[in-house]
């Protein structure tokens, strides 16, 4: 198994502990709650989508990563297509950055 497919069975698990928030509305919630610990944003988002979560986690000082293609994101959640998602728990925040620089190229951002 791949790490990229590490990365998408960790955004499961989390999805399944209750440990994510997806969807743009929830995920800048949890970013300006102070509850995000990692913010994934996918590829295939918009750049206005990108942008604004880029400035937003500059400010909250939450790290940020871009991955996968919605659908993936989606389907690694059991949902439909989600261009970005919150990881509230910190064990699995840090597990996924792990992975994701690993991967390399994937966008990731620390602040």
């Amino acid at each position: 198994m791949d790490n990229r497919q590490k990365v998408i069975n960790l955004i499961g698990l989390a999805t399944k502990a209750g440990k994510t928030a997806s969807g743009e509305f929830s995920t800048e919630k949890a970013v300006k709650t102070g509850k995000a610990h990692l913010v994934v944003v996918s590829e295939e988002a918009s750049d206005n989508t990108r942008k604004m979560f880029m400035n937003m986690c500059t400010y909250y000082k939450v790290p940020i990563c871009y991955f996968g293609g919605k659908g993936e994101l989606g389907h690694a959640m059991g949902k439909e297509m989600r261009a970005s998602l919150a990881i509230v728990d910190e064990g699995f925040a840090k597990a996924i950055v792990k992975l994701m620089n690993t991967i390399g190229g994937s966008g990731y951002e620390s602040k």
